[in-house]
């Protein structure tokens, strides 16, 4: 079975306060990052002996992860396992970066957000060249709010060429056409951000071969639809995925509508689609902006 999963384990802290975020600067207790570590062991040991399948694991926590000891252990472990396609995890990157040298480079990604305000400039854009400098697949982005316009264009100016850098619409935010041009001079892909996508009875491949697993092991189709399939650990999931219609009336993140079959972004993101890396030119969608499919209705 060739499956994704998108773990998100019970995990809510993190260094950072952005103010569009709800769970910024949050702490959580002792007793929480002990069951968080917990859960995050059980389903490595999972991932770890599911040797008859082809997995890949995107882990997108709400707080930060890499600064935890163990999320560096488990994507550094999972990454050496030859059934394991990819590994990837969405960071702010205020962790340090020599745990790198312990993995398998060849599997393991990195989905990079800069935070205007966070982190100093200099700083993250250290980081982004060390990755390079390693070898380590990664994209960046920037929420697209208009005072984090310059930084967006300093950060593209100053990356190297092959990085992607992606631009989120930033939630609430409307997006005058004069304005989204603005940042899709950035993010070619933008538009498929700037609006929700229209998905009430359109095929997804969540439910089928993409799946959402929370710390307890309960297994969704993805992280929108509080469904239940059944346990990742006692197998129970397995019956019930199959291809089936989105229930929503839209779907407004990337981590969702980029599954949306009504969507051309597996071409686009050909073989980075968890860590968000358009495909190379000639590796089928080459990153260049394919038609914006919008559903009858949309």
């Amino acid at each position: 079975m060739d499956l994704t999963l998108l773990y998100r384990g019970p995990l809510a802290s993190c260094d950072y306060d952005c103010p569009y975020c709800p769970f910024a600067k949050r702490r959580d207790s002792t007793e929480q990052l002990r069951a968080d570590r917990a859960s995050l062991e059980r389903f490595t040991a999972w991932a770890r002996s599911r040797t008859g399948d082809r997995l890949s694991v995107l882990f997108t926590p709400w707080g930060e992860g890499l600064t935890r000891s163990w999320y560096r252990r488990a994507l550094t472990g999972l990454s050496h396992q030859p059934h394991i396609r990819r590994v990837a995890i969405q960071t702010n990157l205020s962790c340090r970066t020599d745990w790198l040298a312990g993995a398998d480079l060849g599997t393991l990604a990195l989905w990079c957000t800069y935070h205007p305000g966070q982190t100093p400039y200099d700083r993250f854009l250290a980081k982004c060249r060390e990755l390079a400098r390693l070898g380590v697949r990664f994209s960046v982005g920037v929420v697209g709010l208009p005072a984090h316009l310059e930084a967006a264009r300093r950060l593209r100016a100053d990356l190297p060429g092959h990085v992607y850098l992606w631009i989120n619409a930033a939630e609430g935010h409307v997006y005058d056409d004069a304005e989204a041009a603005l940042w899709t001079e950035l993010d070619p892909l933008f538009p498929y951000s700037r609006h929700p996508h229209a998905s009430a009875g359109l095929p997804c491949r969540t439910g089928e071969s993409v799946i959402s697993v929370d710390g307890d092991g309960t297994v969704r189709r993805c992280h929108f639809v509080r469904t239940e399939l059944g346990n990742l650990y006692d197998g129970s999931y397995r019956a019930a995925l199959r291809p089936r219609p989105c229930p929503l009336t839209a779907c407004d993140c990337h981590i969702g509508y980029v599954h949306l079959q009504s969507l051309p972004l597996y071409d686009v993101f050909a073989g980075g689609v968890l860590e968000r890396i358009p495909a190379a030119p000639g590796d089928g969608g080459g990153g260049r902006l394919l038609p914006l499919v919008t559903p009858a209705g949309g």
